[in-house]
C-alpha cells in the first residue's frame, strides 16, 4: 500500500452526487455516511425526493450539503450521446443564469441555509454558459465550485461505467477504493460518488450504486485509510475561493 511523505497532511471529502434523486438513492447516500466514510452530500433540488434529503440534511449536522446543480441529462444511445431531459436550453446564458439562482434559492428553501459547495449533474458547470453562472453564484457565497477551486483537487474515477455507460463494476469495488485512499496525494482532495440503493431508477447510472455502498461502508476502506493517515473532513472544513479557478 502506497504511503505518503512525512509530515504530509492528506485530507479527503467524500462526496455523493444526487441525493435527493429518489428514496433509494437518498437510502443508500444516508447510509453511506452513517456508516461509511461519506462525509458531503449534493443536493437535487428539482428531484422527486429533494424534500426527504433536506429533511434529512437539516437534522443531521455532520453532513456537509452542497447543491447538485441540474439542468439536464445526457445519455448514449444508439452510438451517440442524446438528450434525456433538459431544464432550460444550454445556448441560453439568461436562462442558465436564472436556473442558477432559482435552485439556490430552492435549497435555501428547503435546507435553511447555503450550500456548502456547488458542483453538477454530468458536470455541466464546467462549460460555458454554466460554468460563468456558477462561479459568479460561488463567489458571492464564498464556497468552493467542483474541479474550479485551487485548494481542492477533484477525483471523479471511483465510478462504475466507461465513457459511453459501458458497465465497469471492478472500478466501483473495495478494492478499487482501498487503492485511491492509498494513492492519495498531499493536501485536500474531493472524492465523488454515487451511492444508492434503488434497482428501479430511471437512470443510466443504476445497479453501480449498491456497489459504491458496499465499498464506502466497508471495514476494508475505513482501515486503510487510518493506516496511511488519510483525515476525513468535509466542506465545511475547507475555507477557499472558488474565483482561483482553473
Amino acid at each position: 500500500m502506497g504511503e505518503a511523505a512525512p509530515n504530509v497532511e492528506r485530507r479527503l471529502i467524500v462526496n455523493a452526487d444526487d441525493f435527493g434523486l429518489s428514496p433509494g438513492v437518498n437510502e443508500g447516500i444516508i447510509r453511506s455516511h452513517e456508516e461509511g466514510i461519506v462525509t458531503s452530500a449534493s443536493l437535487m433540488v428539482r428531484q422527486a425526493a429533494a424534500a426527504e434529503a433536506a429533511s434529512y440534511a437539516r437534522r443531521s449536522p455532520r453532513l456537509s450539503v452542497g447543491l447538485h446543480l441540474d439542468l439536464g441529462e445526457w445519455e448514449f444511445r444508439g452510438a451517440e450521446w442524446r438528450i434525456r431531459y433538459e431544464v432550460v436550453p444550454m445556448d441560453q446564458s439568461e436562462a442558465v443564469e436564472r436556473e442558477v439562482e432559482s435552485q439556490l434559492d430552492r435549497f435555501h428553501d428547503l435546507v435553511g441555509t447555503h450550500p456548502t459547495h456547488i458542483d453538477s449533474h454530468q458536470h455541466i458547470h464546467r462549460d460555458q454558459p454554466a460554468r460563468s453562472a456558477v462561479l459568479a453564484a460561488a463567489s458571492e457565497l464564498r464556497i468552493p465550485v467542483r474541479d474550479m477551486t485551487e485548494e481542492i483537487r477533484y477525483l471523479g474515477d471511483f465510478y462504475g461505467q466507461d465513457d459511453t455507460g459501458n458497465p465497469l463494476p471492478e472500478l466501483v469495488s473495495v478494492a478499487a477504493l482501498v487503492r485511491r485512499v492509498s494513492e492519495l496525494p498531499a493536501g485536500t482532495t474531493e472524492l465523488g460518488c454515487h451511492p444508492g440503493l434503488d434497482d428501479k431508477l430511471p437512470s443510466a447510472y443504476g445497479r453501480e450504486r449498491a456497489l459504491e455502498v458496499e465499498a464506502l461502508c466497508s471495514r476494508e476502506v475505513k482501515a486503510a485509510i487510518t493506516e496511511v493517515n488519510v483525515s476525513l473532513i468535509s466542506f465545511r472544513d475547507v475555507a477557499c475561493s472558488p474565483l482561483r479557478a482553473r
